[in-house]
């Protein structure tokens, strides 16, 4: 089921935000993501957000800011089923034009996204 975030989520995405970005970024250091916790933390109940929700655990979420998708993050167990895909869709209805940026090496996220029709507008480094 995906649903609003709501408040009493955070802790339970916020874990879900570091475990998933230390796996798909293991060409980023762990301490970056560990660093940057707290900063996320802050700012994340900001974000327009919506959970995957199963058997009362959050599973999944995406994140979004007028348009612009911050992440999709989805849990180990989860990945390849279908939820990111799923996730993409609510951010489709919400908007009509939708934009990102993802890590070159990141080859799950960037497949995700062109089969979804994403173009590559733009390269940098970062």
């Amino acid at each position: 089921m995906i649903r609003k975030f709501e408040t009493k989520d955070l802790l339970e995405v916020m874990e879900l935000w570091l475990s998933t970005n230390i796996r798909a970024h293991d060409f980023i250091s762990r301490d970056y993501w560990v660093g940057n916790f707290e900063i996320v933390k802050g700012i994340l109940p900001d974000a327009q957000i919506y959970v995957y929700e199963l058997d009362d655990k959050i599973k999944a979420f995406v994140g979004i800011d007028n348009g612009y998708i911050a992440g999709i993050f989805v849990s180990d167990e989860m990945q390849s089923k279908g939820i990111g895909k799923q996730l993409l869709e609510k951010a489709k209805e919400l908007y009509s034009e939708l934009s990102l940026t993802v890590y070159q090496k990141n080859i799950k996220a960037v497949n995700l996204y062109q089969r979804e029709q994403f173009i590559i507008k733009q390269e940098q480094i970062d």
